[in-house]
Formats: C-alpha cells, sequence, structure tokens
C-alpha cells in the first residue's frame, strides 16, 4: 500500500507489468518493499526466477475502479517446482518499477510442494480488488 500511494507502482489501467512469485519467507509489511526482500523457489522443475506476468488491467466504469488479471499456472516438470525447495507465500510485484516493488502477498498457512506432473494455480477469480 504504501508503494502505490507513494507513486512507486502504477495500479491503473494496463501500463505496469505485474508478476507473481512463489517464495518461501513471509514478507514483513515493515520493511519488506522490493523483490530482492524475498527469497523465491528455485529456478527449476516449470519455476522460473521472477515468476509469471499476471496480464494486470484496471478500468474504471464511474467511480468504481475494477482491477483483474489472468491466473498463473505452474507445472512441475522433471522433479518438484522449484527444486527440492517447498513455498508458502505468493507476492505480485510490479516488474516496471525500477526497484521491482511488491503490492500483495498471500500466505498459504504452510508450506506446499508441487511434485512432476502437479500444477500449482494462483486464481483471480473475477477480479483481483474493486475500489468504490
Amino acid at each position: 500500500v504504501e508503494n502505490l500511494a507513494n507513486k512507486l507502482i502504477d495500479a491503473f489501467g494496463t501500463t505496469d507489468t505485474w508478476r507473481a512469485v512463489i517464495h518461501t519467507d513471509a514478507p514483513v509489511v515493515a520493511t519488506d518493499s522490493t523483490l530482492t526482500d524475498l527469497t523465491e523457489i528455485g529456478n527449476s522443475n516449470g519455476y522460473t526466477t521472477g515468476g509469471e506476468n499476471i496480464t494486470f488491467n484496471s478500468t474504471r466504469s464511474g467511480a468504481t475502479v475494477t482491477a483483474t488479471a489472468t491466473d498463473v499456472v505452474w507445472t512441475a516438470s522433471a522433479g518438484n517446482l522449484g527444486g527440492s525447495t517447498t513455498g508458502r507465500y505468493v507476492t505480485i510485484y510490479d516488474d516496471t518499477s525500477t526497484a521491482n516493488d511488491l503490492w500483495a502477498y498471500w500466505d498459504y498457512a504452510s508450506t506446499f510442494t508441487v511434485a512432476a506432473g502437479e500444477t500449482f494455480t494462483l486464481d483471480f477469480g473475477a477480479s483481483v480488488f474493486t475500489i468504490a
């Protein structure tokens, strides 16, 4: 929220490129503000360091702004997604910003492993958020 308020990220329209990453450490809201503050799972078996594009878009209708994104599906191949590393958190960051500023994260409450042939889906539903 601070990155948005400080105009470090642009959450309107399709100007910026937003990406989702899987990582092992809990984001500390008071101190973690960029991608380099997180420890991503390994770059292997279907996971690429830097994550996946979510094709973020937001539009306005009257006094309401609605943001949408494309679901991300990671498929593990030739072993566990990210190698032997287990994930727990997924974070969205602005890849267009100079520092890869963080925007939001999800805590899956426990570590998870995605075995070869399995998928992990980040499902945004009908919208990521609505501001009215």
